[in-house]
């Protein structure tokens, strides 16, 4: 009984992908390959860098695949990989982060101001508020950063989150919510300095 791969579920994937049929990993990769860059894009603030962490992710995820044991969802587990490893590419690059994050068609930040059609001065002040809302993220600590990225730009919820960073679900909620305080207030002072 052989399915067309796109009509199968992760765990029946990964299933095919440990008896040896590369395919079936091929489709875990085009399932989750666009939201995990994105994910990374956003963390690391660099394209470049974030393709090769998600390139790594996923060759460590095929090594490794015989001890997913299938407690979280698959992309959760692929989540952490990606995040340790650009925990590690953040440590070892620390003099010299990057600024930019991004032009032209890459995304935009996850925190998005809604579009209701503006008026004159309307668009202006958004790019403002977008631009506020990137330099504070920048002054972020890696830990507020990342938990704001798995709760707002990915929309994990508490308990995927507490796996993904391995932490404890009460300490997932005291942190984001230190951390989105944080935010609010280099936000507020960002813009009272502007």
């Amino acid at each position: 009984m052989n399915l067309p791969l796109d009509n199968l579920n992760d765990d029946q994937l990964i299933a095919q992908t440990i008896a040896g049929e590369q395919e079936a990993f091929g489709q875990l990769i085009r399932k989750y390959q666009p939201r995990l860059y994105n994910a990374m894009v956003h963390f690391l603030r660099n394209p470049a860098e974030a393709e090769d962490v998600v390139q790594d992710a996923f060759v460590l995820a095929l090594t490794k695949l015989e001890s997913f044991k299938g407690n979280s969802q698959f992309y959760t587990w692929l989540y952490r990989i990606a995040h340790n490893a650009a925990i590690s590419k953040l440590r070892k690059k620390r003099p010299t982060m990057s600024l930019d994050y991004g032009t032209g068609e890459e995304q935009s930040p996850g925190f998005a101001i809604p579009d209701d059609g503006e008026r004159p001065g309307e668009r202006m002040e958004k790019d403002e508020q977008i631009q506020c809302l990137m330099d504070a993220m920048e002054r972020l600590s890696d830990e507020h950063r990342s938990i704001l990225i798995l709760r707002e730009m990915e929309g994990m919820d508490y308990e995927a989150i507490a796996g993904v960073l391995q932490l404890p679900v009460g300490t997932v909620r005291s942190r984001l919510h230190r951390a989105r305080s944080c935010l609010r207030e280099m936000m507020e002072t960002i813009e009272n300095a502007s």
